[in-house]
C-alpha cells in the first residue's frame, strides 16, 4: 500500500520537473526513479532518505504514513 502512496506523492512533489533531472541531481538511476513514481518497485532505505532530502520532506510524509 505504501508503494501506492510513495508513487502519488513523487508525482506531486517532481511535478513540472522531469524524472531525468531529479534523478540526476540526486544521483540514482533515471529508470529506478520512474519505477518509484509508477509504484512499480519498492524503494530502499537509502534512496527513500535522498528523496526526502531533496524535496525536504518528512519520510513518514513522502510514504504515506502521514498526511500534510
Amino acid at each position: 500500500m505504501y508503494k501506492e502512496k510513495l508513487a502519488k506523492n513523487l508525482k506531486q512533489l517532481i511535478g513540472e520537473r522531469t524524472i531525468y533531472r531529479v534523478s540526476k541531481e540526486i544521483g540514482m538511476e533515471h529508470r529506478q526513479l520512474s519505477r518509484y513514481v509508477r509504484g512499480e518497485q519498492e524503494i530502499g532505505l537509502e534512496n527513500l532518505i535522498k528523496l526526502a532530502d531533496y524535496f525536504d520532506e518528512d519520510l513518514d510524509i513522502l510514504t504515506g504514513r502521514k498526511e500534510y
